[in-house]
């Protein structure tokens, strides 16, 4: 009887051994493929040059407190407003959460660009951006955007590059990463399982939590209208 115990418990610890390998696999092979089908889109602020211009610059959200950006968001608004008066695109697009009345990323991203000198009226918002796939899919279907310049942080721009392949747009990212931040690890890990969630989302396409007409600034929500 032991015997026979012991002869399951090391069948299944094989089986499962085997299962563990392959979701590694599997899950570095899509990290690779997300990363490496982008890569040469990806630039820092000194490196990019634009050749052309773009219908918006899009900034993703990174949390607020106390009703001003975290160290993270202001450095990617930072770098979108140096973006913007360098002449690389005439709009900014801000895409956050904004899902409660006592949580807004957007009208704070907003303000904070109007501080910095971008004129209120060049300025749309995002209500709904509730994740990155989320912001690239309402930056399509909603506001029009078909070319953009993506800023946020490095290991972040993989996957948002990668969304907006494949949704047909004429994207590059340029990073925000002008300092350390605290939790690298903790994002790492949850960047790595949220690109394989995301590159099955743009496999597949499901619609986003919402996808109305957006709160905006400067018209009727469409950028390449206003451009």
């Amino acid at each position: 009887m032991k015997k026979n115990i012991r002869k399951k418990l090391i069948f299944f610890s094989v089986i499962f051994a085997c299962v563990l390998v392959f979701a590694i696999l599997f899950v570095a092979l899509i990290n690779a493929f997300v990363m490496l089908s982008v890569d040469e889109d990806i630039f820092s602020p000194e490196d990019f040059a634009a050749t052309d211009s773009y219908d918006c610059i899009l900034v993703l959200g990174a949390g607020v407190r106390d009703g001003r950006p975290t160290d993270m968001l202001r450095d990617r608004l930072d770098t979108a407003v140096e973006l913007y008066f360098s002449g690389v695109a005439k709009k900014l697009l801000v895409s956050g959460d904004h899902g409660s009345d006592d949580y807004d990323e957007v009208n704070v991203m907003k303000d904070y660009a109007v501080e910095k000198g971008v004129p209120s009226e060049d300025i749309f918002m995002d209500h709904s951006g509730f994740s990155t796939y989320e912001s690239i899919y309402r930056a399509d279907a909603v506001f029009g955007v078909k070319s953009c310049i993506i800023v946020t942080q490095k290991y972040h721009l993989f996957r948002a590059l990668y969304a907006a392949e494949q949704f047909g747009m004429r994207a590059v990212g340029v990073s925000a990463d002008v300092r350390e931040y605290s939790g690298a690890f903790y994002r790492e890990t949850r960047e790595t399982l949220a690109r394989v969630q995301d590159f099955f989302e743009c496999l597949f396409k499901p619609l986003p939590t919402c996808l109305g007409d957006p709160v905006d600034i400067g018209g009727d929500g469409n950028i390449t209208n206003d451009k």
